[in-house]
């Protein structure tokens, strides 16, 4: 398309996400934290505005004015800090779409919590952590549970507790993180308040969705792999789980969503399948990370980022109740003991390769590497296709073996390459890690 059918304001963005509505036909105006703008986004956008848009009394005059000249017919984020101050936008000037009280829904977990409960949708117990004895009290009522941020993202900051034997590491870590940064590599957010939420043994995953006027379509269930202390090290679409437990999902997360009042596009729901039924983690009104959207694009052929910025303009088609796989797709992580990166080679060349979908890599020449707690602490990942899930596990292994080597130096000067992170042993055969190829 060349002609504009359409102004849309994005708060903060990526360059595909930019991209994309461009391609759509849409005039876009971009606010821009200051520490992610781009050139590239600069020259595809039509009016950029830098601003900390996590602060509302800067961003307010600034939408005020983009409001009065150029104007704008819909605002929306598919990033995490924009996701509130997008909806202020939403409710402030009559725009429908998602409005600010239910982004701070699916922000707030404990607000979630306390939400779903008095809705009567299953969840688990939870109360905010406030001080040292909070942790006894609640471990002594529910067992093993949970503690991490309300608002936190990435699996950073969360920690098991199994008994009383944990409470004094995990209090003393909780004190630690306390006013930091939840992301190495991002001044957006500062970690202050924790919850305690009963822990739920089972199979995790993702369901991957899209709403049209209430109408809920799962478009995918992401089938997760999650390390001992809960950093994601794998996913698979579509989920290799029993039927029952897939219906489950579906109709639980189609619940849940009208529980919290979301009725127009894309939401990423994660969730654990526990002895009683789902139940969920934690979701957010925009698309996952980890390159999910480009499994559910490999899978199904539908393109999430799209669908959220076309759907307000009217620009795409309601999808139907059940769309239809077309193939499997994975993405599987590169993860390396506590050192630093030596050289990345190969990531070119696995980019051509037909049946990979990305390469993304966060590792760099020089950059410490640490140990394996949260998401950022991951060195890079593949994303593949493939004709059914296990095909798909064990060719993004092979992409990341044969094309990928990232050399390393352990704190003792010890020479190594990265690891290919384990999903399900059986499946690939090895009991413990697969070594990328030297």
């Amino acid at each position: 398309m060349t002609s504009s059918c359409g102004t849309l304001l994005l708060v903060g963005a990526v360059e595909d996400t930019v991209r994309k509505a461009k391609a759509l036909g849409l005039r876009v105006l971009l606010l821009q934290h200051p520490t992610k703008m781009t050139s590239a986004q600069q020259d595809l956008a039509d009016v950029v505005r830098i601003v900390d848009y996590t602060d509302w009394s800067a961003v307010e005059p600034l939408v005020r004015q983009l409001w009065h000249d150029p104007g704008f017919d819909a605002a929306l984020s598919l990033t995490e800090p924009g996701l509130e101050p997008a909806g202020r936008i939403n409710d402030r000037y009559g725009l429908g779409g998602t409005g600010y009280e239910v982004a701070h829904l699916l922000r707030d977990k404990w607000a979630m919590r306390r939400h779903l409960a008095a809705a009567g949708v299953p969840s688990v117990a939870a109360a905010p952590l406030t001080e040292r004895a909070d942790l006894d009290r609640f471990g002594a009522e529910h067992g093993a549970f949970i503690v991490k941020p309300v608002d936190g993202t990435a699996s950073f900051g969360v920690f098991l507790v199994r008994g009383p034997q944990d409470a004094d590491e995990v209090w003393a870590r909780v004190q630690e993180l306390r006013g930091k940064r939840t992301d190495r590599g991002s001044t957006l957010f500062l970690i202050q308040d924790f919850i305690m939420e009963q822990y739920v043994d089972g199979p995790e995953l993702s369901v991957e969705c899209f709403s049209f006027a209430g109408r809920h379509v799962v478009v995918a269930v992401t089938e997760k792999f999650v390390a001992p202390g809960f950093a994601e090290v794998g996913h698979v679409v579509p989920a290799r789980l029993p039927h029952a437990d897939q219906e489950a999902a579906r109709g639980y997360v189609r619940r849940f969503l009208a529980a919290v009042g979301l009725r127009d596009g894309v939401s990423h729901t994660e969730m654990r399948i526990g002895p009683d039924g789902p139940v969920v983690i934690e979701s957010h009104n925009r698309i996952a990370g980890d390159a999910i959207p480009e499994l559910v694009e490999g899978a199904y052929g539908v393109d999430l980022t799209t669908y959220a910025l076309g759907w307000p303009f009217g620009l795409v088609p309601e999808l139907p109740d059940r769309p239809r796989e077309r193939a499997a797709a994975c993405t599987r992580f590169l993860v390396a003991e506590p050192g630093r990166i030596g050289s990345v080679e190969g990531v070119e060349d696995a980019r051509r390769l037909p049946d990979v979908l990305t390469v993304r890599m966060s590792a760099h020449p020089g950059d410490v590497i640490r140990e394996l707690r949260d998401n950022w602490d991951r060195l890079g990942l593949v994303a593949v296709t493939a004709p059914d899930p296990e095909s798909a596990i064990r060719r993004g292994a092979a992409v990341l073996r044969d094309h990928i080597r990232v050399r390393t130096v352990s704190h003792g000067g010890r020479p190594g390459i990265a690891q290919i992170a384990v999903v399900d042993p059986a499946v690939e055969q090895h009991s413990d890690v697969v070594e990328a190829r030297a």
